[in-house]
């Protein structure tokens, strides 16, 4: 079944204790201490009678290195609120129903946000970005090993020379030993779940089914419809990730706990990385 179609409808609901600031801040900070991004509170257009040749080729590079692509941006929340901080966005992901509610929250904000409808595996952009994201566990949706090279050789294909990676993942540990077989249900005053937990150790895959109950006709209506959606993550290990960086072309600059922002251990449950891109370009060498 094609995940977040009906459930991308009532997943800000049900993410409503996200720490999605503590995310933004974590973020922001990280590009400030080894990115290239900067905000840019706002574009004006260049004329062709004020920035010509050399000067023109340089105003365009750094609008793409103060770009930022948002890999995996489900709903937006997070994108929009970096686009709030000043930040220059493009999101990326593959359910047309989260990018529907994503656009939803650009065009309320006032923001330029360019949203785009592509599987990151087949990721394409006009140009290069200064920073790429990805977080909310987005990149354990690639199951295959190959695969997820496949989508770091294309950031690192798209960033701009210098330009930070950043993202996190859940640990097999998280899967194998705390989500496991674990049945989850949370109501909300219109909706609820049931979070169904299948582990596969073999293929380290864990399967969850989301049962959702959504009432229909208001607040005192007792009817209420019901729909399923089944979801597959893989976990990776801090070795796995490294390795596969590596092989992408890109250096390692930070690897933390997401949780407790201190080094990782054996029973780390999410796990941030960064990474740069280490092409080089004639106009970086001359700076």
């Amino acid at each position: 079944m094609e995940a977040y179609t009906d459930f991308a409808y009532v997943y800000d609901t049900f993410m409503d204790e996200t720490p999605y600031e503590k995310w933004r801040d974590f973020i922001v900070g990280t590009i400030e201490k080894y990115g290239i991004s900067k905000p840019v509170k706002g574009k004006l257009p260049i004329k062709e009678t004020e920035a010509s040749g050399q000067e023109a080729v340089q105003n365009s590079l750094k609008e793409e290195q103060n770009l930022i692509l948002d890999l995996g941006c489900g709903t937006g929340t997070l994108t929009e609120m970096l686009a709030d901080a000043g930040y220059d966005m493009i999101g990326v992901d593959n359910s047309p129903d989260m990018l529907e509610l994503a656009m939803e929250k650009r065009d309320s904000r006032g923001h330029e946000t360019l949203y785009l409808l592509q599987d990151m595996r087949k990721l394409e952009l006009y140009g290069t970005v200064g920073t790429v994201i990805s977080v909310c566990d987005s990149l354990n949706y690639i199951l295959q090993e190959e695969e997820l090279l496949q989508v770091f050789k294309r950031v690192e294909n798209y960033l701009f020379p210098g330009g930070l990676f950043l993202f996190d993942f859940n640990t097999v540990y998280k899967y194998a030993e705390v989500m496991g077989d674990m049945t989850v249900a949370e109501n909300r005053e219109t909706c609820s779940f049931i979070w169904e937990n299948s582990y596969y150790p073999e293929e380290e895959v864990n399967e969850y089914e989301v049962t959702v109950f959504v009432r229909e006709g208001g607040a005192s209506s007792k009817c209420y419809r019901k729909f399923s959606e089944t979801h597959y993550q893989r976990g990776y290990t801090e070795e796995q990730m490294r390795r596969l960086l590596e092989a992408a072309g890109m250096k390692i600059e930070l690897v933390l706990d997401a949780d407790t922002l201190a080094e990782t251990t054996d029973k780390s449950e999410r796990i941030y990385m960064a990474a740069r891109c280490m092409k080089e370009t004639e106009s970086l060498k001359r700076r």
